[in-house]
Protein backbone atom coordinates (compact mmCIF):
# COMPACT_ATOMS: atom_id res chain seq x y z
CA UNK A 1 0.00 0.00 0.00
CA UNK A 2 0.71 3.33 -1.23
CA UNK A 3 2.21 5.70 1.84
CA UNK A 4 -0.02 8.27 0.96
CA UNK A 5 -2.63 5.94 0.15
CA UNK A 6 -6.27 7.38 0.82
CA UNK A 7 -5.36 11.48 0.32
CA UNK A 8 -8.60 12.76 -1.35
CA UNK A 9 -9.10 14.29 -4.56
CA UNK A 10 -7.31 15.97 -6.71
CA UNK A 11 -4.44 15.03 -4.49
CA UNK A 12 -4.71 11.25 -4.37
CA UNK A 13 -1.85 8.99 -5.13
CA UNK A 14 -2.17 8.83 -8.84
CA UNK A 15 -3.36 12.51 -9.97
CA UNK A 16 -0.24 13.62 -7.97
CA UNK A 17 2.09 11.77 -9.77
CA UNK A 18 0.81 12.29 -13.03
CA UNK A 19 1.13 16.09 -12.20
CA UNK A 20 4.47 15.57 -11.85
CA UNK A 21 5.03 13.66 -14.73
CA UNK A 22 3.30 16.21 -16.76
CA UNK A 23 5.37 18.78 -15.71
CA UNK A 24 8.43 16.76 -16.07
CA UNK A 25 7.75 15.95 -19.27
CA UNK A 26 6.96 19.53 -20.58
CA UNK A 27 9.32 20.87 -18.59
CA UNK A 28 6.94 23.29 -16.71
CA UNK A 29 6.21 24.03 -13.24
CA UNK A 30 3.31 25.63 -11.27
CA UNK A 31 3.60 28.82 -11.11
CA UNK A 32 2.25 32.15 -9.43
CA UNK A 33 -0.03 34.53 -11.01
CA UNK A 34 2.97 37.38 -11.50
CA UNK A 35 6.61 38.38 -9.88
CA UNK A 36 6.58 39.41 -6.51
CA UNK A 37 8.20 42.81 -5.29
CA UNK A 38 9.11 42.41 -1.73
CA UNK A 39 10.90 45.05 0.07
CA UNK A 40 14.56 44.92 1.94
CA UNK A 41 13.13 45.81 5.22
CA UNK A 42 10.86 42.38 5.18
CA UNK A 43 14.00 40.28 5.67
CA UNK A 44 16.16 43.20 7.66
CA UNK A 45 14.49 45.52 10.27
CA UNK A 46 14.59 44.93 13.58
CA UNK A 47 11.38 45.74 14.50
CA UNK A 48 9.79 43.47 12.15
CA UNK A 49 11.88 40.60 13.83
CA UNK A 50 10.86 41.76 16.95
CA UNK A 51 7.87 41.07 16.21
CA UNK A 52 7.81 37.74 14.46
CA UNK A 53 9.23 36.46 17.86
CA UNK A 54 6.30 38.03 20.39
CA UNK A 55 3.26 38.24 18.23
CA UNK A 56 3.54 35.01 16.39
CA UNK A 57 7.09 32.72 17.35
CA UNK A 58 5.88 33.20 20.98
CA UNK A 59 2.27 32.63 20.54
CA UNK A 60 1.60 29.82 18.05
CA UNK A 61 2.27 25.73 17.89
CA UNK A 62 5.55 25.51 17.42
CA UNK A 63 6.94 21.40 16.55
CA UNK A 64 9.43 21.26 19.88
CA UNK A 65 10.36 17.48 19.30
CA UNK A 66 9.77 14.59 17.50
CA UNK A 67 7.34 12.07 19.49
CA UNK A 68 9.82 9.34 18.23
CA UNK A 69 12.93 11.09 19.90
CA UNK A 70 11.17 9.91 23.53
CA UNK A 71 10.53 6.89 22.90
CA UNK A 72 10.20 5.17 26.75
CA UNK A 73 8.47 6.32 29.49
CA UNK A 74 10.91 8.85 31.71
CA UNK A 75 12.94 9.52 28.84
CA UNK A 76 13.57 13.71 28.31
CA UNK A 77 15.17 15.96 26.25
CA UNK A 78 16.46 19.54 27.11
CA UNK A 79 17.00 22.27 24.06
CA UNK A 80 17.01 26.03 23.37
CA UNK A 81 14.07 27.62 21.61
CA UNK A 82 14.20 31.19 20.99
CA UNK A 83 17.04 31.53 23.63
CA UNK A 84 14.50 29.42 26.10
CA UNK A 85 15.47 26.25 27.50
CA UNK A 86 12.89 24.12 27.35
CA UNK A 87 12.76 20.83 29.54
CA UNK A 88 10.49 17.87 27.27
CA UNK A 89 9.38 14.74 29.36
CA UNK A 90 7.66 11.98 29.04
CA UNK A 91 6.14 10.76 32.43
CA UNK A 92 6.11 6.85 33.69
CA UNK A 93 2.35 7.24 32.36
CA UNK A 94 3.64 8.01 28.74
CA UNK A 95 2.35 11.24 28.87
CA UNK A 96 4.58 14.68 27.40
CA UNK A 97 5.51 17.87 28.54
CA UNK A 98 7.24 20.88 27.91
CA UNK A 99 8.49 22.80 31.31
CA UNK A 100 10.51 25.73 31.28
CA UNK A 101 13.69 24.50 32.54
CA UNK A 102 14.63 27.25 35.47
CA UNK A 103 14.56 26.54 38.62
CA UNK A 104 12.08 28.36 40.82
CA UNK A 105 14.25 29.06 43.67
CA UNK A 106 17.60 31.45 41.80
CA UNK A 107 16.83 30.08 38.11
CA UNK A 108 19.49 27.67 37.54
CA UNK A 109 18.77 24.81 35.30
CA UNK A 110 17.48 21.79 36.91
CA UNK A 111 18.27 19.63 33.37
CA UNK A 112 21.03 19.36 30.37
CA UNK A 113 21.13 16.54 27.90
CA UNK A 114 18.68 13.85 26.91
CA UNK A 115 18.46 10.73 28.75
CA UNK A 116 15.94 8.95 31.09
CA UNK A 117 15.35 10.10 34.43
CA UNK A 118 12.25 10.76 36.90
CA UNK A 119 13.62 13.46 38.96
CA UNK A 120 15.84 16.77 38.11
CA UNK A 121 17.99 18.38 40.55
CA UNK A 122 19.14 21.52 40.41
CA UNK A 123 22.70 22.36 40.43
CA UNK A 124 22.66 25.46 42.84
CA UNK A 125 21.08 24.50 45.94
CA UNK A 126 19.44 20.45 44.46
CA UNK A 127 15.70 21.62 44.70
CA UNK A 128 14.49 18.30 42.77
CA UNK A 129 11.77 18.75 40.66
CA UNK A 130 9.75 15.05 39.40
CA UNK A 131 9.35 15.24 35.85
CA UNK A 132 5.69 15.55 35.62
CA UNK A 133 7.28 19.34 36.74
CA UNK A 134 6.25 19.42 40.50
CA UNK A 135 8.46 20.35 43.37
CA UNK A 136 9.73 16.97 44.95
CA UNK A 137 12.57 18.19 47.67
CA UNK A 138 13.91 21.33 49.17
CA UNK A 139 16.84 20.80 51.22
CA UNK A 140 17.06 23.28 54.58
CA UNK A 141 13.16 23.16 54.02
CA UNK A 142 12.91 25.36 57.38
CA UNK A 143 14.10 28.30 55.90
CA UNK A 144 11.04 28.44 53.77
CA UNK A 145 8.42 27.08 56.30
CA UNK A 146 5.66 29.29 54.55
CA UNK A 147 5.88 28.27 51.62
CA UNK A 148 3.27 26.09 49.97
CA UNK A 149 5.48 23.89 48.18
CA UNK A 150 2.92 23.10 45.46
CA UNK A 151 3.21 26.23 44.28
CA UNK A 152 6.95 26.05 42.94
CA UNK A 153 6.95 23.72 40.31
CA UNK A 154 8.86 24.00 36.90
CA UNK A 155 6.22 25.98 34.99
CA UNK A 156 4.70 24.27 32.36
CA UNK A 157 3.83 25.77 28.65
CA UNK A 158 0.94 24.78 26.85
CA UNK A 159 1.33 21.51 25.11
CA UNK A 160 0.12 18.94 22.82
CA UNK A 161 1.50 15.77 21.55
CA UNK A 162 -0.63 15.03 17.85
CA UNK A 163 0.58 13.54 14.27
CA UNK A 164 4.33 12.62 15.70
CA UNK A 165 5.63 15.82 17.45
CA UNK A 166 5.15 16.92 20.77
CA UNK A 167 4.15 20.92 19.67
CA UNK A 168 4.17 23.74 22.97
CA UNK A 169 3.28 27.33 22.47
CA UNK A 170 6.08 29.45 24.10
CA UNK A 171 4.17 31.58 26.21
CA UNK A 172 2.74 30.14 29.78
CA UNK A 173 -0.06 31.80 29.90
CA UNK A 174 -0.93 31.05 25.94
CA UNK A 175 -3.05 28.52 24.59
CA UNK A 176 -3.08 25.80 22.15
CA UNK A 177 -5.14 23.82 19.43
CA UNK A 178 -2.79 21.76 17.18
CA UNK A 179 -5.81 21.19 14.83
CA UNK A 180 -6.84 24.40 14.67
CA UNK A 181 -3.26 25.51 13.83
CA UNK A 182 -2.59 22.91 11.31
CA UNK A 183 -6.09 23.21 9.32
CA UNK A 184 -6.57 20.15 6.70
CA UNK A 185 -2.48 20.23 6.58
CA UNK A 186 -3.20 17.67 9.48
CA UNK A 187 -4.65 15.01 7.67
CA UNK A 188 -1.46 14.91 5.81
CA UNK A 189 0.58 14.61 8.28
CA UNK A 190 -1.44 11.95 9.95
CA UNK A 191 -1.19 9.63 6.81
CA UNK A 192 3.08 9.76 6.92
CA UNK A 193 2.48 8.10 10.97
CA UNK A 194 5.86 9.83 12.26
CA UNK A 195 5.04 8.17 15.42
CA UNK A 196 6.34 5.02 14.05
CA UNK A 197 9.75 6.05 12.72
CA UNK A 198 12.37 5.74 14.36
CA UNK A 199 14.76 9.03 15.49
CA UNK A 200 18.43 9.21 14.16
CA UNK A 201 19.97 12.08 14.78
CA UNK A 202 20.41 15.54 14.72
CA UNK A 203 23.10 18.94 14.69
CA UNK A 204 22.03 22.63 15.29
CA UNK A 205 24.00 25.44 13.62
CA UNK A 206 23.68 29.05 13.05
CA UNK A 207 24.17 30.94 10.03
CA UNK A 208 23.97 35.00 9.09
CA UNK A 209 20.61 34.61 6.94
CA UNK A 210 17.06 35.65 7.91
CA UNK A 211 14.94 33.19 9.29
CA UNK A 212 12.62 33.73 6.54
CA UNK A 213 15.17 33.99 3.87
CA UNK A 214 16.65 30.23 4.73
CA UNK A 215 13.12 28.54 4.81
CA UNK A 216 12.18 29.94 1.58
CA UNK A 217 15.82 27.83 0.33
CA UNK A 218 13.51 25.14 1.22
CA UNK A 219 10.55 26.51 -1.30
CA UNK A 220 11.82 25.93 -4.58
CA UNK A 221 13.83 24.14 -6.89
CA UNK A 222 14.99 26.80 -9.07
CA UNK A 223 18.27 26.61 -7.43
CA UNK A 224 18.71 22.75 -7.36
CA UNK A 225 21.50 22.93 -10.41
CA UNK A 226 23.69 25.82 -9.27
CA UNK A 227 23.71 25.30 -5.51
CA UNK A 228 23.30 21.22 -5.58
CA UNK A 229 25.24 20.58 -8.93
CA UNK A 230 27.49 18.28 -7.64
CA UNK A 231 25.44 16.25 -4.95
CA UNK A 232 22.32 13.45 -5.17
CA UNK A 233 20.06 16.23 -4.95
CA UNK A 234 21.16 17.82 -8.33
CA UNK A 235 21.82 14.59 -10.18
CA UNK A 236 18.64 12.94 -9.12
CA UNK A 237 16.33 16.00 -8.96
CA UNK A 238 14.76 17.85 -12.09
CA UNK A 239 15.86 21.41 -11.51
CA UNK A 240 12.95 24.23 -11.83
CA UNK A 241 10.11 21.46 -11.71
CA UNK A 242 7.71 21.56 -8.96
CA UNK A 243 3.93 20.40 -8.32
CA UNK A 244 2.38 23.41 -5.26
CA UNK A 245 -0.56 22.71 -3.37
CA UNK A 246 -1.82 24.95 -0.47
CA UNK A 247 -3.21 24.32 3.19
CA UNK A 248 -4.23 27.74 4.57
CA UNK A 249 -0.82 28.95 5.76
CA UNK A 250 0.80 25.94 5.33
CA UNK A 251 1.66 24.24 1.77
CA UNK A 252 3.30 21.10 0.30
CA UNK A 253 5.41 21.08 -2.58
CA UNK A 254 6.22 17.35 -5.07
CA UNK A 255 10.00 17.55 -6.40
CA UNK A 256 10.17 15.19 -8.99
CA UNK A 257 13.46 12.65 -9.17
CA UNK A 258 14.60 12.68 -12.78
CA UNK A 259 13.75 8.85 -13.22
CA UNK A 260 9.84 10.11 -12.88
CA UNK A 261 10.15 10.89 -17.24
CA UNK A 262 10.00 7.08 -17.25
CA UNK A 263 6.85 6.20 -16.28
CA UNK A 264 4.16 4.24 -18.45
CA UNK A 265 1.47 6.89 -18.96
CA UNK A 266 -1.24 4.32 -19.88
CA UNK A 267 -0.51 2.30 -16.30
CA UNK A 268 -3.35 1.86 -14.68
CA UNK A 269 -2.23 1.04 -10.90
CA UNK A 270 -1.62 4.02 -8.94
CA UNK A 271 1.88 5.29 -8.85
CA UNK A 272 3.33 6.13 -5.09
CA UNK A 273 4.64 9.63 -5.08
CA UNK A 274 7.26 8.66 -2.62
CA UNK A 275 9.15 6.60 -4.88
CA UNK A 276 8.63 9.34 -7.79
CA UNK A 277 9.55 12.94 -5.93
CA UNK A 278 10.85 14.21 -2.97
CA UNK A 279 7.60 15.36 -0.76
CA UNK A 280 8.38 18.31 1.57
CA UNK A 281 5.97 20.91 3.85
CA UNK A 282 6.28 23.77 4.87
CA UNK A 283 4.39 23.86 8.95
CA UNK A 284 3.83 27.35 9.58
CA UNK A 285 5.91 29.10 10.96
CA UNK A 286 8.99 27.61 11.23
CA UNK A 287 8.89 23.79 10.26
CA UNK A 288 9.95 22.27 6.96
CA UNK A 289 9.58 18.21 6.42
CA UNK A 290 11.47 16.98 3.73
CA UNK A 291 10.24 13.78 2.56
CA UNK A 292 12.22 10.68 0.84
CA UNK A 293 11.50 7.08 0.27
CA UNK A 294 13.96 6.65 3.45
CA UNK A 295 13.04 8.68 6.42
CA UNK A 296 12.34 12.40 6.64
CA UNK A 297 14.29 15.76 7.25
CA UNK A 298 13.25 17.82 9.85
CA UNK A 299 14.11 20.94 9.76
CA UNK A 300 13.60 23.71 11.75
CA UNK A 301 14.47 27.30 11.44
CA UNK A 302 14.06 30.32 13.83
CA UNK A 303 15.59 33.53 14.31
CA UNK A 304 19.15 34.19 16.82
CA UNK A 305 19.06 37.37 17.89
CA UNK A 306 19.15 39.88 14.83
CA UNK A 307 17.17 40.29 11.73
CA UNK A 308 20.05 38.30 9.52
CA UNK A 309 21.10 35.26 11.64
CA UNK A 310 19.25 32.46 12.15
CA UNK A 311 19.01 28.79 14.12
CA UNK A 312 18.91 26.06 12.00
CA UNK A 313 18.28 22.44 13.58
CA UNK A 314 18.89 19.54 11.41
CA UNK A 315 16.93 16.13 12.08
CA UNK A 316 16.48 13.10 10.92
CA UNK A 317 13.81 9.83 11.29
CA UNK A 318 14.06 6.52 9.58
CA UNK A 319 10.72 5.24 7.98
CA UNK A 320 11.84 1.69 9.36
CA UNK A 321 13.67 2.74 13.15
CA UNK A 322 17.31 0.92 12.69
CA UNK A 323 17.28 -2.51 14.34
CA UNK A 324 20.89 -3.45 14.43
CA UNK A 325 24.47 -2.19 14.29
CA UNK A 326 24.24 -2.48 10.50
CA UNK A 327 21.44 0.15 10.21
CA UNK A 328 22.46 2.24 11.94
CA UNK A 329 25.68 2.55 9.71
CA UNK A 330 23.38 2.71 6.84
CA UNK A 331 21.18 5.78 8.16
CA UNK A 332 24.08 7.42 9.58
CA UNK A 333 25.77 7.52 6.07
CA UNK A 334 22.39 8.75 4.76
CA UNK A 335 21.96 11.60 7.72
CA UNK A 336 25.35 12.43 6.72
CA UNK A 337 24.58 13.28 3.03
CA UNK A 338 21.89 15.03 3.76
CA UNK A 339 23.15 17.26 6.67
CA UNK A 340 26.33 17.55 3.99
CA UNK A 341 23.81 19.32 1.65
CA UNK A 342 22.04 21.37 4.00
CA UNK A 343 25.12 22.99 5.65
CA UNK A 344 27.75 22.94 3.00
CA UNK A 345 25.62 23.94 0.01
CA UNK A 346 22.44 25.44 0.92
CA UNK A 347 24.29 27.34 3.85
CA UNK A 348 27.54 27.97 2.13
CA UNK A 349 25.15 29.95 -0.30
CA UNK A 350 22.56 31.56 1.98
CA UNK A 351 25.00 33.56 4.38
CA UNK A 352 25.68 35.78 0.87
CA UNK A 353 21.70 36.21 0.42
CA UNK A 354 22.08 37.91 4.33
CA UNK A 355 24.80 40.22 3.09
CA UNK A 356 22.95 41.10 0.25
CA UNK A 357 20.22 41.87 2.32
CA UNK A 358 22.07 43.78 4.98
CA UNK A 359 23.62 46.32 2.03
CA UNK A 360 22.12 46.24 -0.62
CA UNK A 361 20.57 49.67 -1.78
CA UNK A 362 18.04 48.60 -3.92
CA UNK A 363 14.71 49.05 -2.85
CA UNK A 364 12.97 45.75 -3.13
CA UNK A 365 13.72 41.93 -4.01
CA UNK A 366 11.93 40.31 -7.19
CA UNK A 367 10.31 36.65 -6.67
CA UNK A 368 9.67 34.65 -9.59
CA UNK A 369 6.32 32.90 -10.87
CA UNK A 370 8.28 29.89 -10.76
CA UNK A 371 8.44 30.60 -7.11
CA UNK A 372 5.11 29.89 -5.92
CA UNK A 373 5.98 28.31 -2.60
CA UNK A 374 8.74 31.49 -1.67
CA UNK A 375 5.73 33.68 -2.99
CA UNK A 376 3.10 31.86 -0.38
CA UNK A 377 5.32 32.39 2.96
CA UNK A 378 6.09 35.80 2.04
CA UNK A 379 2.47 36.71 1.47
CA UNK A 380 1.96 34.94 4.76
CA UNK A 381 4.23 36.75 7.05
CA UNK A 382 3.57 39.70 5.21
CA UNK A 383 -0.10 39.33 6.03
CA UNK A 384 0.89 38.89 9.66
CA UNK A 385 3.09 41.87 9.53
CA UNK A 386 1.47 44.25 7.65
CA UNK A 387 3.73 44.86 5.33
CA UNK A 388 2.95 46.01 1.58
CA UNK A 389 3.84 43.59 -1.09
CA UNK A 390 3.56 44.56 -4.76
Amino acid sequence: MSLLSGLPAPCDDDVLTRRALAHARARTTDMADRELRVPLHYYRDPKITDVEESQILRRVPLAIAPSAQLPQPNDFLVRSVLGTSLLVTRDRTGASRVLLNYCRHRGAMPACGAGNASRFVCPYHAWTYRNTGELFMVPGRAGFDSMNQKDYGLVELPSQEKYGFIWAVLTADGAIDVDAHLGTVGAELARWDYPSYGYHADREFQSDVSWKGALEAFAEGYHFPFVHGESLIGQNTLANTAVYDEYGRHHRIGFPFTWIANLDTDAAAPRDPLTNMGIVYWIYPNLILANSPVGVEIIDILPAGEPTRCTVRHSWMARVPAHDDDMRAVYDAVYDGVHAAVRDEDFAMLPQCGQGVRHGQHDHMIIGRNEIAVQHMIKVFAGELGVALS
